[in-house]
């Protein structure tokens, strides 16, 4: 229920207002002059403002300014006359979001509350999805996804490739490898940086309500729907917007997708006016879309619709380089966070990191970091604080790290020991399993054709 707040001093036109607004759902609170007005707004900010611009204690631009001053986030219409027009306009000027001129329409009116609540509503995702990404840089994004593996480069390098163009991509990983933030990297190397990037988790809303997150809906076009709202196109208008775990879409949902993406215009749930919209789109999935066409859980024409251009992004299993990079990254992070004096790991520590499969990816990672800085006050990380499950993967005691050695790069080091550490765990998991190569795949999780090119590589074919 919003909290509407109507400063106007005509008993009638009160009376009026008042009827008219309680009659949409909204709560609403009247004050009879700017002074009465501005202190409801300092003791609890209203969501909209109806303001007339002739009040009898003070000028209703004047209200607008303390308003402005009191509460920046909180739109304002004005109220006036047909005589005041001009000062309605130098009103928008200064900030109010509209004007209705009286005597007015009450459906104009209650179509232009409803604007001005969505506009609030949008800006207020907006922000909270800022919060989420915490403001990245586009720099941020590629450094917090761990830019020294060959794989990850290759990543960026397409990223920077298709992020200018509006072609619609698809991006394939599995879950934790990064790929909201692949797809925000994307719309901020695109022409529509400025404009809003939303992000939907399809696997996350109930069939039920999944065409009404996308495509809004009117007033009353089914139970609970009280009031007219937009849809997740209707706010990434203009921008950009990303659609995770998209196979997790219902098949009627698809086939309005995918008319949305074909047509450029929509209809809200219970609507017939064509609304137009101007959307790029991008979504991923955990799991092959085409092996979800071939089964019949996906349209062939939407898959191919969308195929525009495919970005696969490697679980961290396979580009073990990268895990000192982002695990000082993170630890820098948790580090700040929680106040520690914390700097680094211990090699043995280091070690345990480059030896486990990390099945939950970069966002394991990230999680195990950030638990074993908040558990330790000592100067490095030690794997006491680790709360990794080793017991289903093969171990080693320790990892060299050839510290010693001149002219040895850090990443190159890092390189030999990942490469140790692959080639020891693969062994002894032949040889845990029998020998069956393709049983060894799948305990550590790698498709076959990578597993064989890993056994030519370390000659244990």
């Amino acid at each position: 229920m919003e909290r509407i707040l109507v400063v106007e001093d005509n008993k009638d036109m009160q009376f009026v207002l008042r009827n008219l607004l309680e009659h949409e759902g909204h709560r609403v609170i009247v004050a009879g002059d700017g002074e009465r007005g501005l202190k409801e707004i300092r003791k609890d900010p209203p969501h909209l403002v109806l303001l007339d611009i002739k009040l009898p204690d003070m000028d209703g631009m004047r209200v607008l300014e303390e308003i402005r001053k009191i509460n920046g986030n909180v739109n304002i219409i004005m109220l006036t006359a047909y005589g005041d027009i001009r000062d309605a306009v130098q009103a928008m000027k200064s900030g109010a979001y509209d004007y209705i001129t009286k005597p007015f329409d009450n459906d104009e009116l209650i179509l232009t509350i409803r604007k001005a609540l969505q506009i609030r509503h949008l800006t207020f995702e907006v922000e909270q999805l800022r919060k989420q990404l915490g403001e990245k840089s586009a720099d941020d994004i590629v450094a917090e996804l761990g830019g020294e593996s060959p794989k990850i480069r290759q990543v960026i390098e397409y990223v920077n490739v298709v992020g200018p163009t509006n072609m619609s991509v698809i991006i394939h990983g599995e879950s934790g490898t990064g790929k909201e933030l692949i797809a925000n990297l994307i719309h901020k190397k695109s022409k529509r940086f400025d404009k809003p990037f939303i992000a939907v988790d399809c696997g996350a809303i109930p069939d039920a309500l999944v065409e009404s997150e996308l495509f809004g809906y009117e007033r009353g076009a089914f139970t609970g729907a009280d009031r007219q709202k937009e849809g997740k196109f209707e706010y990434a208008h203009e921008g950009t917007l990303f659609l995770d775990e998209i196979t997790n879409l219902t098949e009627s949902a698809q086939a309005k997708f995918l008319r949305v993406i074909q047509e450029k215009r929509l209809q809200h749930l219970g609507g017939k006016k064509d609304i137009r919209v101007d959307v790029r789109i991008i979504v991923a999935s955990n799991i092959s879309i085409q092996d979800a066409v071939r089964k019949g859980r996906f349209r062939e024409d939407l898959f191919y619709r969308l195929n525009e251009f495919k970005i696969i992004v490697p679980p961290l299993r396979e580009r073990k380089e990268d895990i000192p990079l982002l695990a000082k990254i993170f630890l820098d992070e948790a580090r700040k966070e929680f106040g520690k004096v914390t700097k680094g790991f211990t090699p043995k520590a280091m070690g345990s990191l480059l030896a486990y499969h990390w099945p939950g990816n970069v966002r394991e990672l990230k999680n195990t970091v950030r638990r074993s800085v908040l558990l330790t006050n000592a100067k490095d990380i030690s794997t006491i604080h680790f709360p990794l499950d080793t017991s289903e993967i093969p171990q080693i005691s320790e990892v060299d790290m050839k510290a010693g050695k001149v002219g040895h790069s850090l990443r190159d080091l890092v390189r030999d020991a990942a490469d140790g550490i692959e080639k020891d765990m693969i062994i002894k998991t032949l040889d845990k399993v029998g020998g069956n190569k393709s049983k060894a795949a799948r305990f550590l999780k790698i498709n076959r054709v990578t597993f064989y090119a890993k056994l030519r590589k370390y000659g244990v074919m």
